[in-house]
């Protein structure tokens, strides 16, 4: 890492309370204490945040993640705006889990394209720059007007399965929007490449048609960016193990973890769920089989850089 310390004390870090623990992680990779914020709630439920430290011709980093409820979006635009009535002098809205990225393009009549409407929001707020980990779509980079860093967990989750040392791997796509992350995982792990041909009659309902390519006899690892209610990836599950898998693996960077996925996962004969903690998951969503990596080390590098106005280009590697 670049040597920071001449403008340390320029470098301002706030955490929302949407993932406390990560924020304390990069903070504490940094060597640089998180600053301290009032967060209150008015008896209406409103927020209330304020800058408890002077923020005046710093470069601020608020960390932030936008998954549900959506207070935590809130909270975020609240923090931006915050920061920049305190003259800071640039301000990184860091998040973890670009939430509302789903819908990023108009793909039915009467539909809002929610992604380009946050996107606009968190820019209005104040944000001059966004630095995020895997996007649902890496086209979302787009619709904000100002620099996006577009980080990948990929190296993480890649380390984690190379460790393991599995012998006659297949990396599965579980459908076509997770096609090029998974030739990533195949390449970087030597893996060979299969992909599930995957219908979705309705929103969170998802069926298994088809698998291309050859998993029989061997271990599958099925990656994805990120995983709700687990229908997709236990039926992937069952449908690999139907085809002579021997152990599957699930991997995905953010875990929504939305009811009933804890549920399904202990219903089916995954091996191991391995996620990263961009989102802060809450014991009663965890279970026995999950594994859960850090990004820390990854965002707080690239908050050094950023600070340090050095390159990042180094840390998107897919």
């Amino acid at each position: 890492m670049p040597d920071i310390s001449f403008s340390q004390s320029k470098l301002m870090l706030i955490s929302g309370s949407g993932n406390q623990p990560l924020a304390n992680e990069i903070a504490e990779h940094i060597g640089q204490p998180l600053s301290q914020v009032a967060l209150k709630r008015f008896a209406d439920g409103e927020l209330f945040v304020r800058l408890e430290e002077n923020a005046r011709g710093r470069d601020v980093f608020i960390i932030q993640p936008t998954n549900p409820p959506a207070d935590n979006l809130v909270e975020l635009l609240l923090l931006l705006d915050a920061a920049k009535r305190a003259s800071a002098a640039r301000i990184t809205a860091v998040i973890p889990y670009f939430g509302y990225g789903r819908q990023d393009r108009k793909d039915q009549p009467r539909v809002a394209i929610s992604a380009k409407l946050m996107a606009d929001l968190i820019t209005r707020a104040g944000a001059d720059r966004v630095l995020s980990v895997d996007f649902h779509q890496h086209q979302i980079q787009g619709f904000f007007d100002i620099p996006v860093d577009h980080l990948y967990a990929a190296p993480v989750l890649v380390k984690h399965f190379a460790d393991m040392n599995l012998n006659n791997l297949a990396i599965v796509a579980p459908d076509v929007g997770s096609a090029k992350m998974a030739r990533g995982f195949a390449k970087r792990l030597n893996a060979s490449f299969a992909i599930i041909d995957k219908r979705r009659p309705t929103a969170n309902v998802a069926e298994v048609v088809n698998v291309v390519g050859e998993v029989d006899g061997r271990d599958c690892l099925i990656a994805d960016d990120m995983i709700d209610t687990a229908g997709t990836m236990t039926q992937a599950v069952h449908a690999l193990k139907e085809l002579g898998a021997k152990e599957v693996y699930c991997c995905a960077t953010h875990a929504l973890f939305s009811e009933p996925a804890k549920q399904r996962f202990e219903d089916c004969p995954v091996s191991e769920v391995t996620v990263c903690n961009t989102i802060d998951i809450p014991a009663e969503r965890t279970f026995a089989g999950m594994k859960v990596l850090s990004v820390a080390p990854l965002i707080s590098k690239a908050i050094t850089y950023t600070h340090a106005n050095e390159s990042v280009s180094s840390l998107f590697e897919i």
